[in-house]
């Protein structure tokens, strides 16, 4: 699996066969994509698949064990503080102050960088207008994530690391959050970001990257991860014989044909057309059925 190579002037992210390794575990298993300037890039996987450990080397927090990373054209194990101020990150937990308001902790992160966002725009972005005067330790925790998502993005960063931003937001926060990532991107920000929630994924994203086992196992535009096969509708259906399905790229022709044949209504009829979730959840199942056939070869086999 390659991707064509960019110069570094539209690159923002180089990752080349990185490896991370504790002890004889292997988090993170040869990967290798970029991620160009202005794009929003998710990164998707279940639990402990490697993506947080992956963007922690990208931020400079975790060292690799072996392998290549440039991000805004610099290792991020080398980076100065020049570097880290053209980042935004919003990690999945934090450990900032609660004993200041939201618009004291917001004004003081925007001091630190010379084009900051407007605070009470910011403020207002992620929905906590009504709070900007709360201390951030009565807020909940829904409250403190927005607060996160805000010290993010207020410095007008190039490049913004999301590590699961939407947990435990409401639906409606959802969407208004979509839409200052949006505003962000017709900025020229780049965007990597993981989220559990693939409906996110599909309307943030522009390319995605599927991490299973440690092991990038696709890539691609949004639209065409999994390939065309993975997108083609299925339908589903019940008669005497049992319950059956079938993919076709002509779904109406098929349900006419059945239900000629049977005379009568189709008992539990869909057509299914794939979402990015449905192709994600086949991806990861597919990859740790291959992961386990390699695990139960010999070493014989593996060699083959």
């Amino acid at each position: 699996m390659t991707e064509s190579s960019a110069s570094n002037r539209d690159t923002a992210v180089v990752v080349r066969d990185l490896v991370k390794s504790y002890g004889h575990a292997t988090a993170v298993d040869g990967i290798s994509f970029e991620i160009r300037r202005g794009e929003t890039f998710a990164l998707l996987g279940p639990n402990g698949a490697g993506k947080s450990t992956t963007i922690e080397i990208l931020e400079g927090y975790r060292d690799r064990t072996s392998g290549e990373a440039s991000v805004l054209g610099q290792d991020p194990r080398a980076a100065g503080r020049d570097w880290r101020a053209r980042l935004g990150m919003v990690l999945q937990s934090s450990g900032e102050s609660g004993n200041v308001t939201v618009r004291e902790q917001l004004s003081h992160f925007a001091r630190m960088y010379p084009h900051p966002r407007d605070v009470e725009e910011t403020i207002a972005a992620v929905g906590l207008t009504e709070k900007a005067s709360t201390r951030i330790k009565a807020l909940s925790g829904g409250q403190r994530r927005r607060v996160d998502v805000a010290l993010g993005v207020i410095g007008r960063p190039e490049l913004l690391f999301l590590d699961e931003p939407t947990t435990g937001f409401d639906p409606e926060a959802r969407r208004e959050f979509w839409e200052l990532i949006r505003s962000l991107k017709r900025e020229g920000t780049t965007i990597l970001l993981t989220t559990h929630y693939l409906d996110e994924a599909a309307q943030l994203g522009d390319r995605a990257g599927v991490i299973a086992g440690g092991r990038l196992i696709d890539i691609g535009a949004v639209d065409e991860i999994g390939g065309a096969a993975a997108r083609t509708p299925l339908v589903r259906w019940s008669d005497a014989s049992g319950r059956h399905e079938q993919r076709t790229e002509t779904p109406t022709e098929l349900v006419a044909r059945l239900h000629a044949e049977t005379g009568g209504e189709l008992h539990g009829l869909e057509v299914v057309r794939p979402s990015l979730e449905d192709i994600y959840l086949g991806l990861v199942a597919s990859a740790g059925s291959s992961d386990a056939v390699r695990t139960s070869a010999s070493p014989e086999e593996v060699a083959a």
